[in-house]
């Protein structure tokens, strides 16, 4: 009887020193921090916690994937901010009476930058959802554009 008791106390001690440790460590204290601005969508912050807990503790998984999500998020959010930017320049030609070769010229380009970026993204599992299909639409709204511009 002793012995099967005696095994899940271990067993549970040593669980308790594992998180006390996890906690206590400035390292994983700091991956912890990072996760959670990464869940809340502040990316640079999540970098920079990352890479300060990766810089103590190289063996800090968390840290490592933090930093890795973190990077490919801010990857996303830099190529949806351009695509704004693009769109709205493109608005701003699609405005006028006519449309010349020229701009014409300008939207197509346009269009090959932001398709040959989106190939430059790598999408992984952990990848926030909605960055990838923001991301996404864009990339189709592009495609879709740039067939226009080439009829």
């Amino acid at each position: 009887m002793k012995n099967k008791l005696l095994f899940p106390l271990v067993a549970l001690a040593l669980i308790a020193v594992m998180g006390i440790y996890f906690l206590v460590n400035p390292s994983y204290e700091k991956s912890i921090k990072a996760k959670y601005y990464y869940e809340i969508g502040d990316y640079k912050e999540a970098l920079a916690l990352s890479k300060e807990a990766f810089s103590s503790d190289v063996y800090n998984r968390m840290a490592s994937t933090v930093m890795a999500q973190s990077l490919t998020s801010l990857k996303y959010v830099a190529y949806i901010d351009m695509a704004k930017k693009y769109k709205k320049d493109i608005d701003a030609i699609a405005n006028h009476e006519t449309i010349s070769d020229g701009d014409k010229a300008k939207i197509k380009l346009i269009c090959e930058i932001m398709l040959s970026s989106y190939v430059k993204l790598a999408p992984s599992v952990i990848t926030n959802d909605t960055l990838v299909n923001e991301a996404a639409k864009y990339h189709s709204g592009f495609e879709k554009l740039l067939e226009k511009v080439n009829r």
